[in-house]
């Protein structure tokens, strides 16, 4: 373990490489401190540079990573197309909530700080992807657009994707209203154990529960990691739940070459 990052702890074939940053290492200043990756939570560009070029060099990164303009929503977007050249250069950025890749060396990011990374890769270990799994998306159905999208005509079955759950914010601390928690049953009323009422007549959601459905309802049901909550580890990692203005973690996954 780096003192910058946790590497994935799951079974990943041969040649993938899977990871999560912490807060700690960088450059940053409060509130940001230190290792904020991400350039649009007003943080110092030259601050969020030098983090990036340090998470570059320790982790031994075969690229920049290509940084998605986030949004909430279900976007997924192939970093392998032809379309996408001018990203993948740092020209412009993609916008999508998750990405995938067949391509070694070419590295899907996501940044969170409470929302759910969630990373795939195929057993085979020429696939992977990387999500972007709030509630928002969550209940919009990132997770199954990203699963069609790896799958799609018959590239890999479902049953043959690993899936690594990276720190979220846990049920301790996730309070939502009703309204987020009738959105998120709509596609899946059977998740109702998902949500526990409290005290304020609000709900404390489980974001990894109902991660887990999602996946295995998409035919993915080998599921590991979900145990790390950022709301309550402020040493290790962002909470904007917890911080309000704060930075961002990243999840990586990559083939290496």
């Amino acid at each position: 373990m780096s003192s910058a990052w946790v590497e994935a702890g799951w079974p990943a074939p041969r040649g993938v490489r899977a990871l999560c940053t912490l807060r700690t290492g960088g450059a940053s200043a409060a509130p940001y401190a230190s290792l904020n990756l991400g350039d649009h939570v007003g943080d110092a560009a030259a601050a969020v540079a030098e983090n990036r070029r340090r998470l570059a060099a320790d982790a031994g990164l075969p690229a920049e990573p290509m940084w998605l303009r986030q949004v909430h929503g279900v976007g997924v977007a192939d970093l392998d197309a032809a379309a996408l050249d001018a990203a993948a250069a740092g020209e412009a950025p993609i916008t999508g909530d998750a990405a995938f890749t067949r391509c070694r060396g070419r590295v899907c990011a996501i940044l969170t700080a409470d929302c759910l990374p969630v990373l795939l890769a195929a057993e085979s270990g020429d696939l992977v992807a990387a999500v972007h799994a709030g509630w928002r998306g969550l209940a919009g159905g990132v997770i199954e657009a990203t699963v069609a999208a790896m799958t799609g005509a018959g590239a890999v079955a479902p049953g043959r994707l690993l899936a690594w759950l990276g720190p979220a914010i846990g049920p301790r601390h996730f309070e939502v209203g009703g309204e987020v928690r009738e959105a998120l049953l709509a596609k899946d009323p059977a998740a109702e154990p998902a949500f526990t009422p409290n005290a304020r007549g609000r709900f404390m959601a489980d974001l990894q529960q109902l991660a887990r459905r999602r996946l295995a309802a998409a035919g993915v049901d080998r599921i590991y990691g979900g145990e790390e909550c950022t709301y309550a580890d402020p040493t290790r990692y962002f909470s904007h739940r917890r911080d309000g203005v704060t930075g961002r973690q990243a999840a990586l996954i990559w083939l290496e070459h």
